[in-house]
């Protein structure tokens, strides 16, 4: 099997705030279906938001991982804006990453990280 790409999607509660906040991540928006957003993560990769009137299931184990070569930028980005971090960027020898947690708007975990070493 061959796949083109890949999308997860999300449940959200307000897309307006949604987009801003992953745009402010510099994702691009791929496309915009009126009740679902679908942002562009890589070559064939997105991610995708779409609107839950109900209430948002609970998501305690998920993280939402972005792979980013600019961590400390990005960083300083999210907390100009207020956007809640669990703590500075910090490098992870055990999974050979540089990264830090943040908060998406839907109170998903997301985590911003670079590898040490080329996969």
């Amino acid at each position: 099997m061959h796949a083109d790409g890949f999308i997860g999607f999300y449940p959200c509660r307000d897309l307006a705030r949604t987009r801003r906040f992953y745009r402010a991540l510099g994702l691009t928006l791929a496309r915009d279906q009126g009740t679902c957003l679908i942002f562009r993560v890589a070559p064939g990769g997105y991610v995708g938001f779409c609107q839950h009137d109900a209430a948002l299931p609970e998501h305690p184990g998920l993280i939402l991982t972005l792979v980013l070569d600019d961590v400390d930028g990005t960083y300083a980005r999210l907390c100009e804006r207020g956007v809640p971090t669990e703590a500075p960027p910090r490098e992870n020898a055990r999974f050979g990453i540089y990264h830090f947690f943040a908060r998406d708007p839907d109170g998903y975990r997301l985590e911003v990280q670079r590898f040490l070493e080329p996969l």
